[in-house]
């Protein structure tokens, strides 16, 4: 009995190119003897396939069952189409391009097991070849022009392959068919070592030897990796404190705790306690920096992350870093851990090109270890915690790895672009119902941030091929930001529109949770410019993602800022400004700051009592900041946060008392009395009450008069939905213990799960807005 041919033809989109998903197309058909053909379009991957019913059946099977382990499909469509008389076998086809792509950029992704089995196999031709990948590994994002994702189109242009890598990259049956970036050391990049002047020492392995050496004796040396230079330098031994603190002098980075690259699990296992979802995140394909609690004998050195009981761990995701540690780890009877940061000078974007990082890293490091694969798009490493509650990721950075994967949204929309804020920038373009966030993009303080910023503004567009229709901007009039979606509206002449700050934040956590209508949202963070003109911070929102309508309905207390923006780096000035706001005008126990800011504080009471420079603020931040000072924690910070991690890391864990922390109506806003909380904090440091009861009591007291207040509101509203954002969302303490407080308060909480909850996300909240108010204008 013969079976009736019939013809089909699927549409695959999502992350389907560049991750060998044609030869997985094309061994599928030859297993359950389909002809026909598969090629890569701007829309996606194309599939006609013919054969008998019992054939297509096991094809079609086998398309959702088995697909590649780095394939994301996020739509498939089937058609039925006429037959091909006389087809007798399988094809791929040649990648077809046109405008209006529908295919999702694939991130970078660390090397395969194969390919390390590759690389340290004495009998295979890439035998330490620093380059090694496969379809199921290797460097995507940061080396793409544009889409389709083929050779030709990337960073490997320049180099043709050679005989032996031609014909894997020709072999459907092989892991390295159309492997774009494939190579080896007969056609492919190679590794340098320099000096600071640039001078080539020695290449290929030798290069990474002498690396290697250099860092076993307390050198310092600039890496150049998958998205940008890293600084790296030993993390253990007295050698490891010498070069880390000569880093910190050289970099003019004093506090900021230090990430560290281990050679493998075992060495992480050595220096902190990780759980099992740690240990998943840390050996999954992006190879995040994961935030993990630090063994109390790790030997690791103390100048590595001061004041925090935490350490920021990655395991190497490149061959070169697997090669390097191969060699360090036999030229040091230390562990083999290594500093690996930013290769930058503070606040400046990460190096990308071998002539910048010479340049501007030229007084960082010792010597240069450079390679000749340009990288085209620079993106620094993610940073993640797990969350003790949920036991789920979340972002402190979201970049390598992640970037630029999309947040799916609820419905289709026009094109929008979110411009995000001035720290911890991102920027975001929509396309139908995705929202790609860009990678991490930094402070936009100085030229050299804004010029990335350009760059990913100009490439993100070019490579989604979509065209914005409106443009959302912070309401910070002074921000680089808002002149540039100002300069970028009249350019092409579309809409621009002005959301604030903690608005974006919640319109940002509903559309990751795709949730549409109206919610609370807390968004508890550093400082934000207010509808009002005031600086807010600490704000409980109604929002309807709908309709675009929302108010303020509760906040913090306000707080002075002595000295403005002094005041954020100087944080012992709000300590005293709320204490004289308070009638405190001096104190029969010196005020911890006093000894070393002796003259500021006599001088600080003229400017409250005249209220010259001492804005107010609402932020949640800031009071952090402010109990941190009183308690002598942190007089001055050196990086964001800083204080507020200090005051976390003192808590004692045993006490679960809470001060008090009532709220009160004032006009039309319900406020919280966070000034009363701050107060008790100060009473018990009169009375010698040990600095850990003090911080923890406060951590627990915040957390219930937050939690009272959100329920105060939403009994009177009727709303149940609770969103929470910001930045003091990253707190160990609040970012569990608020959710659950809420929880049991019988309300449905929402947070981030994609992006980060601090300023990271505000692009996506910004382009959220706009997009439906583009919706609503056409109805």
């Amino acid at each position: 009995m013969t079976h009736r041919a019939r013809r089909k033809r699927y549409i695959i989109t999502g992350q389907v190119q560049g991750v060998g998903f044609r030869p997985f197309v094309y061994r599928i058909a030859l297993e359950n003897k389909v002809t026909g053909t598969v090629s890569n379009t701007s829309d996606g991957v194309f599939i006609e396939v013919q054969g008998d019913e019992r054939t297509l059946a096991g094809f079609a099977f086998d398309l959702e069952d088995k697909l590649p382990p780095l394939a994301e499909v996020t739509s498939k469509t089937e058609d039925e189409l006429p037959i091909v008389d006389g087809e007798t076998e399988f094809k791929i086809l040649a990648s077809e391009g046109k405008k209006g792509n529908r295919v999702l950029i694939s991130a970078d992704v660390a090397t395969c097991d194969d390919c390390l089995r590759d690389i340290f196999d004495p009998e295979n031709r890439r035998f330490e070849y620093p380059f090694t990948n496969c379809t199921n590994c290797g460097p995507r994002y940061t080396i793409t022009k544009s889409i389709p994702y083929d050779r030709a189109k990337t960073s490997m242009s320049c180099f043709p392959l050679c005989s032996d890598c031609k014909t894997e990259y020709e072999d459907p049956l092989d892991r390295r068919f159309h492997a774009q970036p494939n190579a080896c050391d007969v056609c492919g990049p190679y590794v340098w070592l320099t000096t600071q002047d640039g001078v080539e020492q020695c290449r290929g392995t030798k290069a990474i030897i002498q690396t290697a050496e250099a860092l076993a004796t307390g050198r310092i040396a600039a890496v150049k990796g998958l998205g940008g230079f890293h600084l790296v330098c030993m993390a253990t031994g007295a050698q490891g404190q010498q070069a880390i603190e000569t880093l910190r002098t050289r970099k003019n980075r004093w506090g900021k705790p230090l990430a560290v690259m281990v050679r493998d699990i075992e060495t992480a296992r050595a220096i902190a306690d990780l759980t099992e979802e740690e240990e998943h995140l840390l050996l999954s394909k992006e190879r995040p920096i994961v935030l993990c609690r630090q063994r109390c004998d790790a030997p690791i050195a103390k100048a590595l992350n001061p004041g925090t009981q935490y350490v920021g761990i990655m395991l190497p995701y490149t061959p070169l870093h697997h090669i390097l540690f191969k060699y360090f780890a036999q030229q040091t009877c230390e562990l083999p851990v290594l500093v690996m940061t930013s290769g930058n000078m503070s606040s400046e974007p990460i190096a990308l090109g071998n002539r910048e990082a010479l340049k501007r890293l030229h007084p960082l490091a010792d010597v240069f270890l450079l390679h000749n694969r340009d990288i085209l798009v620079r993106v620094d490493d993610s940073v993640v915690r797990v969350q003790e509650d949920t036991a789920k990721p979340q972002f402190f950075r979201r970049a390598r790895g992640f970037a630029p994967r999309p947040v799916f949204m609820a419905d289709k929309a026009p094109s929008v672009l979110g411009v995000g804020p001035e720290l911890k920038n991102t920027l975001c373009y929509t396309r139908d119902n995705e929202a790609f966030v860009s990678q991490h993009i930094g402070d936009m303080q100085n030229l050299e941030v804004y010029s990335f910023y350009e760059e990913i503004a100009e490439f993100l567009p070019q490579i989604l091929e979509v065209t914005a229709e409106a443009v959302v901007h912070d309401l910070h009039p002074d921000y680089m930001t808002t002149r540039f979606a100002r300069d970028y509206g009249e350019e092409h002449n579309i809409p621009v529109l002005g959301l604030q700050h903690h608005a974006a934040h919640i319109f940002s956590v509903l559309a990751e949770n795709k949730f549409t209508g109206t919610a609370l949202g807390l968004a508890l963070d550093g400082t934000g410019y207010g509808e009002d003109g005031t600086i807010w911070g600490g704000e409980l929102l109604c929002i309807n993602n709908e309709t675009l309508e929302h108010s303020r309905l509760g906040r913090l207390a306000h707080i002075p800022l002595p000295g403005g923006e002094t005041a954020i780096h100087e944080p012992w000035r709000i300590a005293q400004g709320i204490l004289w706001n308070a009638g405190i005008k001096k104190s029969d126990k010196e005020w911890t700051w006093q000894s070393v800011f002796s003259q500021q504080s006599l001088f600080l009471p003229q400017l409250l009592e005249r209220n010259i420079n001492t804005p107010l603020t609402s932020s949640c931040g800031r009071l952090f900041d402010a109990v941190s000072a009183m308690l002598g924690i942190c007089h001055t910070v050196t990086y964001e946060g800083e204080a507020a991690i200090l005051l976390e890391d003192a808590q004692d864990l045993t006490v679960t008392e809470a001060y008090e922390c009532p709220f009160k109506k004032t006009g039309e806003i319900v406020e919280l009395d966070s000034v009363h909380l701050f107060l008790q904090c100060y009473q018990d440091w009169l009375q010698g009450i040990d600095t850990g009861i003090i911080a923890r009591k406060f951590h627990l007291g915040l957390v219930q008069g937050c939690a009272r207040l959100v329920a105060r509101i939403a009994s009177e509203t009727g709303i149940t939905t609770i969103a929470l954002s910001g930045g003091v969302m990253q707190s160990f303490t609040i970012g569990t213990e608020l959710p659950k407080a809420l929880a049991a308060l019988g309300l449905t909480v929402i947070q981030h799960t994609q992006l980060p909850p601090n300023d990271g996300c505000i692009s996506l909240g910004q382009a959220a807005y706009g997009r439906q108010w583009l919706l609503n204008k056409k109805v």
